[in-house]
Protein backbone atom coordinates (compact mmCIF):
# COMPACT_ATOMS: atom_id res chain seq x y z
CA UNK A 1 0.00 0.00 0.00
CA UNK A 2 1.04 3.84 -0.96
CA UNK A 3 -0.19 7.16 -0.43
CA UNK A 4 0.84 10.37 -1.76
CA UNK A 5 1.37 13.48 0.60
CA UNK A 6 0.88 16.93 -0.44
CA UNK A 7 0.91 20.08 1.25
CA UNK A 8 -0.01 24.21 0.66
CA UNK A 9 3.24 25.88 -0.02
CA UNK A 10 3.83 29.62 -0.45
CA UNK A 11 1.30 30.73 1.58
CA UNK A 12 3.63 32.27 4.31
CA UNK A 13 3.83 30.01 7.24
CA UNK A 14 7.90 29.90 6.84
CA UNK A 15 7.97 25.81 6.62
CA UNK A 16 8.04 25.30 3.11
CA UNK A 17 11.51 24.16 2.79
CA UNK A 18 11.31 21.72 5.17
CA UNK A 19 8.00 20.62 4.97
CA UNK A 20 9.46 19.73 0.88
CA UNK A 21 11.34 17.01 2.52
CA UNK A 22 8.23 15.39 4.10
CA UNK A 23 5.68 15.27 0.92
CA UNK A 24 5.73 13.89 -2.52
CA UNK A 25 3.13 16.58 -3.72
CA UNK A 26 3.55 20.44 -3.60
CA UNK A 27 0.59 22.84 -4.05
CA UNK A 28 1.85 26.22 -4.44
CA UNK A 29 -0.35 29.60 -4.04
CA UNK A 30 -0.04 31.56 -7.44
CA UNK A 31 -0.37 34.88 -5.58
CA UNK A 32 -4.14 35.43 -5.46
CA UNK A 33 -5.20 34.83 -1.64
CA UNK A 34 -1.31 33.85 -1.09
CA UNK A 35 2.56 34.62 -2.30
CA UNK A 36 3.95 36.55 -5.27
CA UNK A 37 6.05 35.43 -7.90
CA UNK A 38 9.69 35.64 -6.23
CA UNK A 39 7.75 32.98 -3.41
CA UNK A 40 6.43 31.05 -6.33
CA UNK A 41 10.09 30.39 -8.18
CA UNK A 42 11.59 30.12 -4.62
CA UNK A 43 8.87 27.16 -3.84
CA UNK A 44 9.46 25.70 -7.11
CA UNK A 45 12.91 25.32 -6.97
CA UNK A 46 13.02 23.63 -3.72
CA UNK A 47 10.37 21.59 -4.98
CA UNK A 48 12.96 20.60 -7.88
CA UNK A 49 15.79 19.60 -5.45
CA UNK A 50 13.50 18.02 -3.60
CA UNK A 51 12.00 15.86 -6.65
CA UNK A 52 8.51 16.78 -5.46
CA UNK A 53 5.56 16.74 -8.10
CA UNK A 54 4.48 20.71 -8.34
CA UNK A 55 1.11 21.43 -8.29
CA UNK A 56 -0.99 25.10 -8.82
CA UNK A 57 -2.98 26.51 -5.65
CA UNK A 58 -5.71 28.57 -7.45
CA UNK A 59 -7.96 30.41 -5.31
CA UNK A 60 -11.30 33.24 -5.87
CA UNK A 61 -9.54 36.65 -5.76
CA UNK A 62 -9.69 37.58 -2.23
CA UNK A 63 -6.21 37.91 -0.87
CA UNK A 64 -7.52 39.98 2.04
CA UNK A 65 -9.54 37.19 3.65
CA UNK A 66 -7.08 34.27 2.20
CA UNK A 67 -9.25 32.81 -0.13
CA UNK A 68 -11.82 32.10 2.18
CA UNK A 69 -14.60 34.45 1.37
CA UNK A 70 -17.67 32.31 -0.60
CA UNK A 71 -18.24 34.34 -4.06
CA UNK A 72 -20.83 33.45 -6.86
CA UNK A 73 -18.74 34.58 -10.03
CA UNK A 74 -19.86 33.58 -13.77
CA UNK A 75 -18.51 30.06 -14.87
CA UNK A 76 -16.55 31.95 -17.68
CA UNK A 77 -15.18 34.25 -15.03
CA UNK A 78 -13.83 31.41 -12.63
CA UNK A 79 -12.73 29.37 -16.01
CA UNK A 80 -9.97 32.28 -16.91
CA UNK A 81 -8.94 32.93 -13.53
CA UNK A 82 -7.98 29.56 -12.88
CA UNK A 83 -6.48 29.30 -16.16
CA UNK A 84 -4.85 33.08 -15.17
CA UNK A 85 -3.44 31.22 -12.11
CA UNK A 86 -2.29 28.24 -13.71
CA UNK A 87 -0.38 29.63 -16.70
CA UNK A 88 1.52 32.06 -14.11
CA UNK A 89 3.34 28.98 -11.67
CA UNK A 90 3.85 27.41 -14.68
CA UNK A 91 5.65 29.92 -16.55
CA UNK A 92 7.96 29.76 -13.79
CA UNK A 93 8.15 26.31 -13.48
CA UNK A 94 9.03 25.66 -17.03
CA UNK A 95 12.07 28.56 -16.79
CA UNK A 96 13.58 26.59 -13.53
CA UNK A 97 13.73 23.75 -16.12
CA UNK A 98 10.51 21.72 -14.09
CA UNK A 99 6.85 20.17 -15.15
CA UNK A 100 3.77 21.21 -13.69
CA UNK A 101 1.89 17.91 -12.58
CA UNK A 102 -1.58 18.90 -10.87
CA UNK A 103 -3.87 21.44 -9.91
CA UNK A 104 -5.68 21.89 -6.48
CA UNK A 105 -8.00 24.48 -5.84
CA UNK A 106 -7.65 26.19 -2.85
CA UNK A 107 -9.90 27.61 -0.06
CA UNK A 108 -13.69 28.52 -0.61
CA UNK A 109 -12.95 27.90 -4.39
CA UNK A 110 -12.25 24.15 -3.06
CA UNK A 111 -15.32 24.22 -0.60
CA UNK A 112 -17.64 25.73 -2.60
CA UNK A 113 -16.89 23.32 -5.77
CA UNK A 114 -17.96 20.31 -3.54
CA UNK A 115 -21.42 21.51 -3.43
CA UNK A 116 -21.55 23.58 -6.54
CA UNK A 117 -21.45 20.91 -10.06
CA UNK A 118 -21.14 24.67 -12.16
CA UNK A 119 -18.17 25.70 -10.25
CA UNK A 120 -16.45 22.49 -10.09
CA UNK A 121 -17.01 21.96 -14.21
CA UNK A 122 -15.66 25.68 -14.75
CA UNK A 123 -12.98 24.73 -12.63
CA UNK A 124 -11.53 21.46 -14.41
CA UNK A 125 -12.63 23.63 -17.78
CA UNK A 126 -9.59 25.33 -17.28
CA UNK A 127 -7.25 22.55 -16.08
CA UNK A 128 -8.33 20.62 -19.53
CA UNK A 129 -8.09 23.97 -21.56
CA UNK A 130 -4.32 24.26 -20.28
CA UNK A 131 -3.48 20.75 -20.25
CA UNK A 132 -5.30 17.72 -20.07
CA UNK A 133 -2.56 16.12 -18.92
CA UNK A 134 -2.60 17.54 -15.67
CA UNK A 135 -3.75 15.99 -12.82
CA UNK A 136 -6.74 17.75 -10.67
CA UNK A 137 -6.39 17.04 -6.52
CA UNK A 138 -10.04 17.35 -5.16
CA UNK A 139 -11.77 15.74 -2.44
CA UNK A 140 -12.48 12.67 -1.98
CA UNK A 141 -15.91 11.23 -3.46
CA UNK A 142 -17.00 14.79 -3.94
CA UNK A 143 -18.48 16.50 -7.08
CA UNK A 144 -14.89 17.94 -8.12
CA UNK A 145 -13.98 14.25 -8.87
CA UNK A 146 -16.72 13.03 -10.84
CA UNK A 147 -16.29 16.49 -13.17
CA UNK A 148 -13.22 16.07 -13.65
CA UNK A 149 -13.35 12.36 -15.00
CA UNK A 150 -16.02 13.86 -17.10
CA UNK A 151 -13.29 16.37 -18.73
CA UNK A 152 -10.93 13.24 -19.33
CA UNK A 153 -8.65 14.22 -16.09
CA UNK A 154 -6.81 12.39 -14.11
CA UNK A 155 -8.40 12.97 -10.57
CA UNK A 156 -6.55 12.56 -7.35
CA UNK A 157 -8.67 11.73 -4.72
CA UNK A 158 -7.31 14.07 -0.99
CA UNK A 159 -8.58 13.56 2.55
CA UNK A 160 -7.50 15.95 5.67
CA UNK A 161 -5.86 14.64 8.50
CA UNK A 162 -6.85 17.42 10.70
CA UNK A 163 -9.88 18.45 9.56
CA UNK A 164 -13.42 17.27 10.55
CA UNK A 165 -15.99 15.58 7.96
CA UNK A 166 -19.67 15.92 7.72
CA UNK A 167 -21.90 12.69 7.21
CA UNK A 168 -22.26 13.22 3.27
CA UNK A 169 -18.18 13.59 3.25
CA UNK A 170 -17.52 17.26 2.55
CA UNK A 171 -15.41 18.56 5.04
CA UNK A 172 -17.21 20.64 8.48
CA UNK A 173 -17.07 24.51 7.66
CA UNK A 174 -14.49 26.32 9.60
CA UNK A 175 -17.05 28.64 11.32
CA UNK A 176 -18.50 25.64 13.14
CA UNK A 177 -17.22 23.29 15.86
CA UNK A 178 -15.51 20.46 14.72
CA UNK A 179 -14.17 21.62 11.79
CA UNK A 180 -10.44 21.72 13.08
CA UNK A 181 -8.72 18.46 14.81
CA UNK A 182 -6.26 20.16 17.36
CA UNK A 183 -5.68 17.28 19.12
CA UNK A 184 -2.75 15.54 17.24
CA UNK A 185 -3.24 12.10 18.58
CA UNK A 186 -6.99 11.92 17.51
CA UNK A 187 -5.61 13.47 13.83
CA UNK A 188 -2.96 10.55 13.39
CA UNK A 189 -5.74 8.05 14.21
CA UNK A 190 -7.76 9.48 11.72
CA UNK A 191 -5.53 9.85 9.09
CA UNK A 192 -4.94 5.85 9.60
CA UNK A 193 -8.38 5.11 9.28
CA UNK A 194 -8.61 7.07 6.47
CA UNK A 195 -5.06 5.39 4.67
CA UNK A 196 -5.35 2.52 5.48
CA UNK A 197 -9.38 1.65 5.92
CA UNK A 198 -10.87 4.13 3.36
CA UNK A 199 -13.22 5.34 6.37
CA UNK A 200 -13.50 8.44 8.45
CA UNK A 201 -15.71 8.89 11.16
CA UNK A 202 -17.80 12.35 10.84
CA UNK A 203 -19.00 14.27 13.58
CA UNK A 204 -22.14 12.85 14.19
CA UNK A 205 -20.66 9.31 14.79
CA UNK A 206 -20.98 7.55 11.41
CA UNK A 207 -18.40 5.87 9.41
CA UNK A 208 -17.69 7.55 5.97
CA UNK A 209 -16.57 5.48 3.47
CA UNK A 210 -13.69 7.21 1.37
CA UNK A 211 -11.21 6.29 -1.26
CA UNK A 212 -8.07 8.20 0.02
CA UNK A 213 -5.21 8.71 -2.95
CA UNK A 214 -3.37 11.77 -1.32
CA UNK A 215 -3.41 13.42 2.11
CA UNK A 216 -2.78 16.99 2.74
CA UNK A 217 -0.72 18.11 5.22
CA UNK A 218 -1.31 21.68 6.34
CA UNK A 219 2.01 23.55 6.71
CA UNK A 220 0.46 26.88 8.53
CA UNK A 221 -0.02 25.94 11.94
CA UNK A 222 2.44 26.49 14.81
CA UNK A 223 3.40 22.89 15.38
CA UNK A 224 2.27 21.65 11.92
CA UNK A 225 6.19 20.69 10.50
CA UNK A 226 6.55 18.67 13.23
CA UNK A 227 2.95 16.64 12.89
CA UNK A 228 3.49 16.14 9.32
CA UNK A 229 6.65 14.33 10.30
CA UNK A 230 4.97 12.49 13.03
CA UNK A 231 2.26 11.48 10.43
CA UNK A 232 4.84 10.32 7.83
CA UNK A 233 6.52 8.34 10.55
CA UNK A 234 2.90 6.65 11.49
CA UNK A 235 2.19 5.94 7.87
CA UNK A 236 5.66 4.27 7.08
CA UNK A 237 5.92 2.54 10.60
CA UNK A 238 2.62 0.80 9.69
CA UNK A 239 4.16 -0.99 6.45
CA UNK A 240 2.63 2.07 4.09
CA UNK A 241 4.75 3.65 1.51
CA UNK A 242 4.72 7.28 0.57
CA UNK A 243 4.18 7.47 -3.17
CA UNK A 244 7.47 8.07 -5.16
CA UNK A 245 7.88 11.70 -6.24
Amino acid sequence: MEIDLNADLGEGAGSDEELLALVSSANIACGWHAGDAKTMQQCVRWALDHGVAIGAHPSFPDRENFGRSTMHLPPEEITANVLYQIGALAAIVKAEGGVLSHVKPHGQLYNQAVKEPQLAQAIVEAVRRFDPGLKFFGLAGSGMIEAARRAGLTPVEEVFADRGYMPDGSLVPRSQPGALIDDEEQSLAQTMSLVRDHSVRAIDGTQVSVNAQSVCLHGDGAHALAFARRIRERLTNEGIAIRPR
